[in-house]
């Protein structure tokens, strides 16, 4: 009993974990929006995908709405997005996407959790080339046609669609200069957006046995436990 109680222990504690750094990134990506383009929604496309997002994760709208206010402050820290690039244990190319409010900071951590992992951190373009930069979002898919929509969305940048039966979900893929584009395209049909997230795609691939990759496991693993580190890319099978 003692042993079921701690693994029950051990899961809430992570899931908790998950959900604060989630909200976290959300309150980060709520301070870019809102100083690139004001604290009102309606009128800052970047900071209405923030919000639909924060619904995605169960973010309560109190939370949302400090964060916004926190955000027109002046006095509030400045964040910035940064990306770093580099390789891990077994030539696997990593690229690291952060949002700080001091990036001295955070180059000395990533550094540090490559050194310790064998890792090798690189300069900007060592393997960026490797990846393609694609937007994604997904929406409500009940009632939509499906010939229909995916005709009507590829004026707006849509190259992939996924239809998901079973979550009543569509996912649409675009490449990243299209986010806009398809955010009003979006909106404009009244079809209610989920989620929205900019990713990196690799192009290519790595093979690992076991061993290969538990090792390459364990450098992701403490870079996603950086709180300045929101997504860590990788092309490993």
């Amino acid at each position: 009993m003692g042993r079921i109680f701690e693994k029950r222990k051990h899961t809430m504690f992570a899931r908790f974990a998950k959900m604060a750094k989630a909200f976290t990134k959300i309150g980060k990506d709520i301070a870019i929006a809102v100083k690139l383009g004001g604290p009102n929604p309606d009128a800052n496309p970047r900071l209405r995908a923030v919000i639909q997002n924060s619904r995605a994760i169960n973010m309560p709208k109190a939370n949302v709405d400090a964060a916004i206010k926190r955000a027109s402050d002046k006095d509030t820290a400045h964040y910035e997005e940064v990306i770093y690039e580099g390789y891990a244990p077994h030539g696997v190319p990593l690229l690291i996407e952060c949002t700080t409010d001091n990036p001295t900071r955070t180059v000395a951590n990533v550094r540090m959790h490559f050194n310790r992992c064998n890792g090798q951190l690189g300069t900007n373009g060592s393997v960026s080339f490797m990846f393609d930069r694609k937007a994604l979002f997904k929406v409500a898919s009940a009632g939509l046609n499906r010939e229909e929509i995916e005709f009507e969305l590829i004026d707006h940048g849509g190259e992939e669609f996924t239809w998901d039966d079973e979550t009543g979900e569509l996912i649409i893929q675009t490449p990243f200069v299209e986010f806009g584009n398809m955010q009003k395209g979006l909106e404009d049909k009244k079809i209610e957006i989920k989620e929205s997230s900019k990713v990196f795609i690799p192009t290519t691939s790595t093979k690992l046995n076991d061993e290969q990759e538990a090792e390459v496991q364990a450098l992701i693993d403490k870079l996603e436990d950086d709180d300045d580190i929101v997504a860590v890319y990788h092309n490993a099978q």
